[in-house]
C-alpha cells in the first residue's frame, strides 16, 4: 500500500534488476548460477563509478549484465540484452555494486569484520556446491566458479561483502514501527471519497476499407506484430531412473542389512492415546489435576479453566517425549489405561494428562517390511547411480566436452526439439500444445548463448536430469504480408476506430473543461454513446480487487475537482470520459481500527523504505560517484551501438 500511495510503479523487468534490499549471495548460488560475483577490484577496464577508492569497471558490469540477463530469462525467456538495458538493468547493477562497496567500507570503518569461518559456513551452505551426498563438494565448487571465470579469492571477497551488507541492512529492514500521525494521514487518504460522471465513447466506424498502400504502410510500421519471435533448437539427452533400474534393485543381503539397522523401527512397541493440558502455573495445574481425579472429564475441566485439551493418538514414548518432556512420557507409559498423571513439569509449564487407551504395535517381520525397504533402497540406489552419472557428465563438460561426446561416453541418446518459441510452442504447429516435460530444457536453451557449454537440467523430483545444449538460433522472422494480410486489415481497421473514438473523447473533454455539462458535450459531438453514469468511490477501492489496481479509479483520484479526462476503456471497447465534480477529504481520526490497520500495512513496507534510505545515505557518505559518459558508452556497446535513448 505504501508504495502505491507514493506512486511507485515497477515493471516486471524493473523488479528484477533494480536495487531494493541486498540479496544474500547464497540465494544466487541456490538458483544454480553464480550471478554477478566478479570482484570489481580485480578486473581491469574503464571505471563507471567509484567509492572510497574502489572502482566499478565496465568489464565488471558487462559480465554481471550477462549473468543477470541469464538469470532473468528464467522468468522472462524472451528478454534480450536490449530490453534489459532499456529497462534500467545497467543502472540497477551499478547501484547494487556501488551500494555493496559503500556498505563494506562503511562497516569496516565502524570496526566490523567478517571472519573467514563465517565466510566458509556461508559457502558450504550454498546448495549449488553440494555433491551427491548433499554435503559441500570442493570439486563441484571449483568447477562451477571456473565456468564463470572466477577464483576462490574473488568468491570469498564477494561473500564477505554481501555478509557485511546483511550485518548493516537486516536490522533496518526489520523495522516495523510507524508513527501514529503518519498512519493517520495515510488512513485518511484511503477514506477520501470522490464522485463524478463517466461515459463510454465506443469505437467508431472508421470509414472506407484501407487501400493497399495504407495496408503496406501499417504492416511496415507495426512489423513487430507480424513477426514470429526468435526460435531455438535445443539438443538434449535424458538420464532417468528407468535407465539405471537394472543396477538399483536391492539384493537380499542389502534388504536384510537395512532391516537389521532399523530393528527398533520394526520391533513390537507399546502405544498410547493420551489427552494433555499444559498449565503455566503449578498451583493451577494441581487444582486442575484434583478436579479431574475427582471425576470431571479432563477436556471439560480444561475448558472451565480457560484452557484447551489436546489428544495424541497411537504415539510411541519417544515421540511423546519430544512433544512434552521425557519424564512426562515415561509417567504416561508407566500408567494404566484411564489413569490421570500429573501435574509434571513439561517443556513449557506443567502437564496434566490422562491415558485414554493402551495398545501394542506388533511390529513387522522382514517379509512384512520388505516392500517399504525395497522402495527406500531402490530410491537411494537410483539417486546414487544418477548422481555418479551426473558427476561424470559435469566433469566432462568442465573439460569442454560437447553433448555428442557426453552422450557417447554415457551411452545416451541425443534428441532435438523443433525450432520452438520460449514458451515451448512450435509455431509451425500452433494448434499443438507445448510438451510440459521439455519446459526446463527449453528454458535452459533460451538462457544459453551461442558457444556456451552444455548444461545439466533437473527434471521433476525423481532425480532425473537432462544434458541440454543450444543447437541453433532462428532469428525473429516477419510473416510475409500476403499471409498476414487479413490480420493486418483487421488491426488497421480497429486502430482507425480506436483513434476516431479517442478524437471524439478528446473533443468532449475539451468542452467539459470549458464549462459544458458532460451529457450536453456528448450530445453536441453527435456520438452515439451509452447514457452518462454516476461514479462514486473511496481511494481504498482502487486496489479492492485482490490488490489489483483499477486504472479508471486511479485516474479519477489523480484529477482536480471540476475537470475531465479521457482514458482507454480497460476492455479496449473505446474510451472513457471521466468528470470529477465532488471531492470529500477523508478523516480517520475517529476510526482507530482504520489507523491501526494502516499502521500494520505500512509496517510491512517501512523496513524496506528505511533500508533504501540508509543505503543511499551510506553511499553518499562514502563518496560514491558515477561517470555518466562511461556508463552511456557501455550501454551503447551492450546495445550494439544504439543506446536507445
Amino acid at each position: 500500500m505504501l508504495s502505491f500511495l507514493r506512486g511507485i510503479i515497477h515493471s516486471k523487468v524493473g523488479m528484477i534488476v533494480t536495487f531494493g534490499v541486498l540479496i544474500v549471495i547464497a540465494l544466487a548460488f541456490a538458483a544454480g548460477d553464480v550471478t554477478g560475483l566478479a570482484s570489481s577490484s580485480g578486473i581491469l577496464g574503464h571505471p563507471l563509478a567509484s567509492v572510497d577508492g574502489e572502482k566499478v569497471t565496465a568489464d565488471d558490469i558487462r559480465r554481471r549484465a550477462q549473468d543477470e540477463l541469464r538469470n532473468a530469462r528464467q522468468q522472462q525467456p524472451d528478454l534480450d540484452m536490449a530490453g534489459f538495458v532499456r529497462a534500467g538493468g545497467v543502472e540497477g547493477l551499478i547501484t547494487r555494486t556501488l551500494t555493496g562497496l559503500a556498505l563494506e567500507t562503511f562497516g569496516e570503518e565502524q570496526g566490523m569484520r567478517v571472519s573467514r569461518a563465517l565466510i566458509g559456513s556461508e559457502l558450504k551452505a550454498i546448495p549449488a556446491f553440494a555433491g551427491a551426498t548433499g554435503q559441500f563438494d570442493q570439486q563441484a565448487y571449483l568447477r562451477l566458479i571456473a565456468q564463470r571465470g572466477m577464483t576462490d579469492a574473488q568468491v570469498q571477497r564477494e561473500i564477505a561483502r554481501e555478509t557485511m551488507a546483511q550485518f548493516l541492512m537486516v536490522p533496518t529492514v526489520g523495522a516495523t514501527q510507524v508513527p501514529q500521525q503518519l498512519a493517520l494521514r495515510y488512513a485518511s487518504l484511503l477514506l477520501e471519497r470522490r464522485a463524478g460522471q463517466a461515459v463510454l465513447i465506443p469505437a467508431l466506424p472508421a470509414g472506407p476499407a484501407p487501400t493497399d498502400a495504407q495496408v503496406q504502410d501499417w504492416y511496415k510500421r507495426n512489423i513487430a506484430r507480424y513477426t514470429t519471435p526468435e526460435r531455438r533448437v535445443i539438443r538434449y539427452a535424458l538420464v532417468t531412473p528407468q535407465q539405471v533400474a537394472a543396477q538399483t534393485a536391492p539384493t537380499a543381503a542389502e534388504i536384510q542389512q537395512a532391516y537389521t539397522a532399523d530393528k527398533a523401527k520394526y520391533a513390537p512397541k507399546p502405544l498410547r492415546d493420551v489427552t494433555l493440558v499444559t498449565v503455566l502455573d503449578q498451583k493451577a495445574a494441581q487444582a486442575l489435576a484434583g478436579k479431574v481425579k475427582a471425576g470431571t472429564p479432563l477436556a471439560a475441566a480444561a475448558r472451565s479453566a480457560g484452557l484447551e485439551a489436546r489428544t495424541v493418538t497411537g504415539t510411541e514414548q519417544s515421540a511423546l517425549a519430544t512433544q512434552t518432556a521425557p519424564a512426562v512420557a515415561a509417567a504416561l507409559f508407566a500408567a494404566p489405561q484411564g489413569a490421570v498423571v500429573g501435574p509434571l513439569r513439561g517443556a513449557i509449564g506443567f502437564v496434566v494428562a490422562r491415558v485414554e487407551k493402551v495398545t501394542q504395535d506388533p511390529g513387522k517381520t522382514l517379509d512384512q517390511a520388505r516392500p517399504e525397504i525395497v522402495a527406500a533402497l531402490t530410491k537411494q540406489k537410483s539417486a546414487d547411480a544418477i548422481g555418479k552419472i551426473r558427476d561424470a557428465i559435469e566433469d566432462s563438460l568442465a573439460d569442454n566436452a560437447n553433448i555428442n561426446e557426453v552422450a557417447r561416453d554415457q551411452k545416451l541418446t541425443v534428441l532435438a526439439t523443433p525450432a520452438v518459441l520460449s514458451s515451448g510452442v512450435n509455431p509451425d504447429q500452433p494448434q499443438a500444445q507445448a510438451d510440459a516435460a521439455l519446459t526446463p530444457i527449453v528454458a535452459a536453451g533460451f538462457a544459453a548463448e551461442d558457444g556456451d557449454t552444455p548444461t545439466t537440467v533437473p527434471l521433476g523430483e525423481d532425480g532425473g536430469f537432462a544434458v541440454a545444449a543450444l543447437d541453433r538460433i532462428v532469428p525473429a522472422t516477419p510473416i510475409p504480408l500476403a499471409r498476414a494480410r487479413a490480420q493486418v486489415v483487421a488491426d488497421l481497421t480497429a486502430e482507425r476506430a480506436r483513434l476516431a473514438a479517442r478524437a471524439a473523447a478528446d473533443a468532449i473533454v475539451a468542452k467539459v473543461n470549458a464549462g459544458t455539462p458532460l451529457p450536453a458535450a456528448v450530445a453536441q459531438t453527435g456520438v452515439k454513446a451509452p447514457p452518462v453514469e454516476r461514479v462514486e468511490a473511496t481511494r481504498a477501492q482502487i486496489t479492492a480487487n485482490q490488490g489489483q489496481v483499477n486504472s479508471v479509479l486511479a485516474m479519477m483520484f489523480g484529477m482536480k475537482q471540476r475537470t475531465a479526462r479521457a482514458i482507454q476503456a480497460p476492455d479496449g471497447r473505446g474510451w472513457l470520459v471521466l468528470h470529477v465534480d465532488t471531492i470529500v477529504p477523508g478523516d480517520a481520526s475517529k476510526q482507530p481500527s482504520a489507523i491501526q490497520a494502516t499502521r500494520v500495512d505500512l509496517g510491512r513496507a517501512i523496513g524496506a523504505e528505511y533500508a533504501q534510505q540508509f543505503a543511499n545515505a551510506v553511499a553518499a557518505a562514502q563518496g560514491a560517484k558515477r561517470f555518466p559518459d562511461a556508463i552511456a558508452t557501455l550501454k551503447k556497446d551492450l546495445l550494439g551501438g544504439d543506446a536507445g535513448q
